[in-house]
């Protein structure tokens, strides 16, 4: 009866044998194939790129005086607007005068008292030199006449001296502006005494911000580039007979300030205790956009790549430390390339070796790029990268 059952049920397996057959002859068929992934690439070009050094600053008026009391009193006037500019020679503070009035008058009085003591002492070595001359008094006496009279002179001269004192002082109660400038908030009020601690002694600054002086400082590796690349440059300068101003002024907000400026003075040596080197430049401000007391950065040129390829930093892959470039072949081949990489111009990439003139790099979708697949370039529209050489 087994045996009977078994021979039933072989045709409804043929059958399920057929249907898998099918199945799998339907599976043979082949699947769909993506199409080329489409990339961007950018042709390298041979351009002629300045390599510079930026370096942290501040700014400083190129003349930064300190206006400050040199004698003590109640300040009485005040003849300026805070905050704006000032001629040289005019008059900013005026500190009470009268005690100092007071003893130009005192100090007078002793010179005058000193120029009768002279008359007399004058007159009496009139007399007596005379009567020494006929033995009629002794020559002790003579003597005394002549110490008397110069002792005399001296005195008129110490009160001269003490009246020129008294009137020097009676002038510093008026303060005045020693250049043109900017000059700031005051540290002291009409009413306050002043010009002796804790009272304010320094009163105010004076700054001449046109032209804008920048502080800054590189470090012994940095200052060897600088001073060699600046040394070749002024040379060259100095030959054409141009414009010796070399060095550029980049903002807080990331703006390039539109007048080149120079190097006019820099330290005498490197301070041990930071290996910095310090430098002062000047910097045309005819506008006064620029403050002292901004921080800022100076840009100058340390080395000239002529005839160098450079790339965009986006296009440069990176691992452990080894560069790569995903160079694009005629027939759309990929070669992920090794390359050697210079040094970064904000949004390119000097190469130094590893790419050829002409050749073309990827852009985008490098994560999926592999040697030896096939893609569809796409030129990538003019965005002045790189530069025109």
């Amino acid at each position: 009866m087994a045996r009977l059952d078994s021979y039933r049920a072989l045709p409804r397996l043929a059958a399920l044998l057929a249907g898998c057959c099918l199945a799998l002859g339907g599976c043979g068929r082949e699947a769909p194939t993506l199409p080329p992934l489409e990339v961007t690439v950018l042709e390298a070009r041979p351009a002629d790129y300045p390599i510079y050094l930026e370096m942290v600053g501040q700014t400083l008026g190129s003349v930064d005086i300190p206006i400050r009391a040199r004698v003590d009193g109640v300040l009485e006037e005040m003849h300026f607007l805070e905050g704006r500019p000032v001629e040289k020679g005019q008059l900013l503070y005026v500190i009470d005068p009268q005690p100092y009035e007071a003893r130009v008058v005192e100090a007078q009085g002793r010179l005058a008292e000193a120029r009768t003591r002279l008359a007399k002492a004058q007159s009496d070595l009139e007399r007596i030199r005379p009567l020494a001359a006929m033995d009629a008094v002794s020559q002790q006496d003579l003597d005394g006449a002549v110490a008397q009279y110069e002792a005399a002179q001296g005195s008129v001269q110490a009160a001269e001296a003490q009246v020129e004192q008294a009137r020097l002082q009676l002038g510093y109660t008026r303060i005045s502006a020693p250049v043109d400038g900017l000059i700031g908030i005051t540290q002291a009020r009409v009413g306050e005494y002043v010009g002796r601690s804790p009272n304010p002694v320094v009163l105010n600054v004076v700054s001449r911000i046109d032209p804008i002086r920048v502080r800054f400082a590189v470090n012994e590796r940095e200052y060897l580039r600088f001073r060699r690349e600046f040394a070749a440059r002024m040379q060259a300068i100095d030959e054409r007979d141009d414009d010796r101003s070399t060095l550029q002024l980049l903002l807080a907000d990331g703006s390039t300030h539109e007048y080149l400026g120079d190097v006019v003075s820099f330290d005498a040596a490197i301070d041990p205790g930071t290996g910095t080197f310090t430098l002062e430049a000047d910097f045309p401000n005819p506008e006064r956009i620029i403050l002292p007391g901004q921080f800022a950065r100076v840009r100058g040129v340390v080395e000239l790549r002529k005839n160098s390829l450079a790339v965009p930093q986006r296009a440069v892959m990176e691992t452990q430390g080894l560069f790569q470039l995903a160079v694009v072949g005629d027939d759309g081949t990929v070669e992920l390339r090794r390359v050697q990489m210079g040094p970064r111009l904000e949004k390119l990439w000097i190469v130094d070796s590893g790419l050829e003139s002409g050749e073309r790099i990827a852009l985008d979708g490098l994560q999926r790029l592999r040697t030896g697949m096939k893609v569809v370039p796409k030129p990538a529209e003019a965005t002045g990268e790189p530069p025109e050489g």
